[in-house]
């Protein structure tokens, strides 16, 4: 990843490219859960992670467990390939993996996504690693990541033909915030990041010191 530009600075400048529509729309979001306290709960340091056994963009079951049984693992939440942060997020991600399994991690991206997207979005990054969909959102609401879609977001999204209702099989219009948890093998989470800015993501390089630090003696 030397030599390249860190994922905050390639969002930052998707943001500034933002319209006002998309601006404003994005701002009263953002106010409006915010006020709903979205976020509040979201698992801490220390906790042991969820377990969970979630379809992958094949179609097949994957389970927590024999994930860990790997080593430590990331967890990242990402609302969908229709979201331009979310596939800058993935191509970051793509291009970090060899040095995630370096430190001794592998990596799986989760979403909300029914319908074969999840394949989709593993096929258009040339991801090797593991996107598994979320099912009505159940693994993000035991992690506290999910929130339901504010009205004028949702409008936006529609305007712009994002239906989520049909994307995610169900009419409940529930997103995850940004959110990367890295888990020892235990499955405790040993580092975390959470946001309620769409526009804001865990850079890899501070997922690969995480798991580089747990790596350490003590760590």
């Amino acid at each position: 990843m030397s030599g390249e530009t860190p994922l905050q600075g390639r969002l930052d400048q998707r943001r500034a490219a933002q319209n006002a529509e998309v601006r404003a729309a994005y701002e009263a979001m953002m106010a409006e859960i915010a006020r709903a306290g979205a976020g509040g709960q979201v698992i801490a340091e220390g906790a042991g992670f969820p377990d969970f056994m979630l379809p992958n963009a094949e179609g097949g079951l994957v389970a927590l467990a024999d994930l860990l049984a790997q080593g430590p693992l990331v967890v990242t939440f990402f609302r969908g390939d229709w979201c331009p942060y979310c596939r800058l997020t993935l191509e970051a991600l793509a291009a970090a993996l060899p040095e995630i399994e370096a430190a001794g991690g592998s990596l799986v991206a989760v979403t909300p996504e029914t319908g074969g997207r999840a394949l989709d979005a593993k096929l258009r990054h040339g991801a090797r690693f593991e996107v598994l969909s979320d099912v009505d959102c159940g693994l993000g609401m035991l992690c506290g990541v999910v929130f339901r879609t504010p009205e004028v977001y949702r409008a936006l999204l529609l305007r712009h033909g994002t239906d989520l209702a049909e994307r995610h099989g169900n009419a409940a219009w529930w997103l995850p915030i940004p959110a990367s948890f890295v888990l020892d093998r235990q499955g405790i989470v040993r580092w975390r990041f959470v946001s309620l800015d769409f526009t804001r993501r865990a850079e890899p390089t501070a997922i690969v010191a995480a798991l580089r630090t747990m790596a350490l003696p003590g760590g």
